[in-house]
């Protein structure tokens, strides 16, 4: 901004000087017209009277008004050129804001996408390691009373419960089944059994735990729904 001042000050100043030669150049050229002593006399009584007239012109109400008009002209040039700037100004401000707002829309999309793949990995990677957690359960189901207390028992419990705190510290919970109603977004069921403990279609049985993570589900349970 500051450079298109500098320029529009300095053809300003251009025009100016433009103007003060083409007088000058009109006075020299009318004070040597005449020919003789007489012509050059008249030449030198036109020349100071030139110059006379060019000192004292803006006194003069005519010469006020020449300069006058002169200074509105400039100044409507100026008003003109800054106007233009202004408006450039704008759409270069208004173009910024488009830029700087389709970049916000890129960044969350972007955010959103990343998120996406890493739930989607998370997910992959628990769907892995379910499966060991099942076998854990029903190794540890078959341990007969008096062995649980072995130290070799014990410590797969030990990593069996640690296993399921780490995963519950990512988000992943198992899901409740048996004695709750039947939720096909929750539950699949494989069977239909009689029961004299739960109504019809409560789960009675689980055949498989199931799990949610973070709300999403990652394994369904697999159930056996009382009739």
């Amino acid at each position: 901004m500051e450079s298109a001042m500098a320029e529009q000050e300095k053809e300003v100043l251009e025009e100016e000087l433009t103007d003060a030669s083409a007088d000058n150049e009109k006075c020299k050229a009318d004070s040597g017209a005449p020919d003789g002593e007489e012509g050059k006399a008249d030449g030198a009584q036109d020349e100071g009277g030139c110059g006379a007239d060019s000192g004292a012109s803006d006194d003069t109400p005519e010469g006020k008004e020449g300069l006058t008009g002169r200074k509105a002209k400039k100044q409507a040039k100026a008003d003109k050129k800054s106007e233009g700037y202004k408006e450039q100004i704008a759409q270069l401000e208004d173009r910024v804001k488009r830029q700087l707002a389709e970049f916000e829309n890129f960044r969350n999309r972007t955010e959103k996408e990343k998120q996406a793949m890493f739930e989607t990995g998370a997910k992959s990677v628990i769907e892995k390691i379910l499966p060991v957690v099942d076998n854990f359960e029903r190794g540890l189901a078959t341990v007969p009373e008096d062995k649980k207390e072995d130290p070799f028992v014990d410590g797969m419990n030990r990593i069996y419960r640690q296993l399921l705190t780490e995963l519950e510290n990512i988000g992943v919970k198992p899901i409740e089944a048996v004695g709750q109603e039947f939720d096909p977004n929750l539950h699949n069921a494989v069977m239909q059994v009689e029961s004299e403990e739960y109504e019809s279609g409560v789960v009675a049985q689980e055949l498989q735990k199931g799990y949610t993570y973070r709300d999403s589900v990652v394994r369904h349970s697999m159930v056996a729904v009382a009739t």
